[in-house]
């Protein structure tokens, strides 16, 4: 079944993310997630698009001749049509957030974190949301957070085949 386009350019059904890439001026992209299409507008933009409950990870930086003027990390999931959800920039018509960090420190913890997950054999689209939460309020506060481990997500594997 093909999605039909809204007038928002929204496809019915999913999330829409809109990315751009200018070299050392504006760089959005996805750190991680399934993609179920992209369009690509010219060179530098992208839109990309997400089923409902899928997690994925947009990075947002910005800088100038200066340095970095704008870093942060949103870890999200994909809503259902009609699904109460908050605004975050770029993603239409919004997201459930679940990690949400300013500042190129907390986003590099973030990004390690991440990668340690990879490292895992773990795909990041496919952790807890739970875990993203605590992740989020652990590096916001510049805490010690705990490893994803093979464990936990074996359990969440299990704890997700029983939600409806």
């Amino acid at each position: 079944m093909t999605a039909q386009l809204q007038s928002d350019g929204v496809r019915s059904g999913q999330t829409l993310v809109e990315l751009t890439w200018r070299e050392k001026q504006v760089e959005r992209w996805i750190r991680f997630g399934k993609i179920a299409d992209e369009h690509r507008l010219d060179r530098f933009r992208r839109l990309v698009y997400f089923s409902p409950n899928r997690i994925f990870g947009l990075v947002r930086w910005a800088g100038n001749d200066h340095g970095t003027v704008v870093a942060r990390i949103d870890i999200v999931r994909a809503v259902f049509p009609g699904e109460p959800c908050q605004t975050v920039p770029h993603i239409r018509p919004g997201a459930d957030i679940l990690l949400r960090l300013n500042g190129w420190p907390k986003v590099r913890a973030a990004l390690k974190a991440i990668d340690g997950i990879e490292a895992r054999g773990i795909d990041p689209a496919e952790v807890s949301p739970d875990h993203w939460r605590h992740l989020h309020n652990r590096i916001a506060v510049n805490e010690p957070f705990r490893a994803y481990t093979p464990e936990q997500h074996r359990a969440w594997l299990r704890r997700r085949e029983l939600l409806p």
